[in-house]
């Protein structure tokens, strides 16, 4: 799958929103909803495995924020973030939630909403974005 794809799924209620660009393969969704997260399958998302609340309930608690969602009576908005929180995740990624503007060395800038996962363990192919790769390396930290 094309990383910088975005598959939505629908249950008539709300739509979940995938980014494979954003994924860490934590596997937060999986061990909370098997029902409905399965990488086997095609599709890999069947959101009319669980209710709206328990999905959005969910996809409160994906760290990378690969995973987001929107009501369909309301359509697909984004809500302004009022604070950023950084969170250090136990031998995992630093998560910074909110608005937040990256200067490159280059001098190239980049804004990234909701969500973004930086990388701690210096093995990421995407620096400064973390992609899962200190699950590999055994990073503790």
């Amino acid at each position: 799958m094309d990383k910088s794809s975005k598959k939505e799924y629908t249950n008539g209620e709300i739509t979940v929103v995938w980014q494979a660009s954003k994924c860490i393969h934590s596997g937060i969704c999986v061990k909370t909803l098997p029902k409905v997260y399965n990488p086997e399958a095609k599709p890999w998302i069947k959101v009319d495995n669980a209710s709206s609340i328990e999905l959005m309930q969910q996809i409160k608690k994906c760290p990378s924020g690969a995973l987001s969602y929107y009501l369909n009576s309301e359509g697909e908005k984004q809500e302004a973030t009022q604070e950023t929180l950084i969170e250090v995740l136990e031998n995992g990624p630093l998560l910074v939630q909110g608005k937040v503007n990256i200067r490159y060395h280059n001098g190239r800038t980049e804004q990234k909403d909701e969500l973004t996962a930086f990388c701690r363990c210096g093995h990421s192919k995407s620096k400064p974005f973390c992609d899962g790769s200190h699950n590999e390396a055994g990073f503790e930290g």
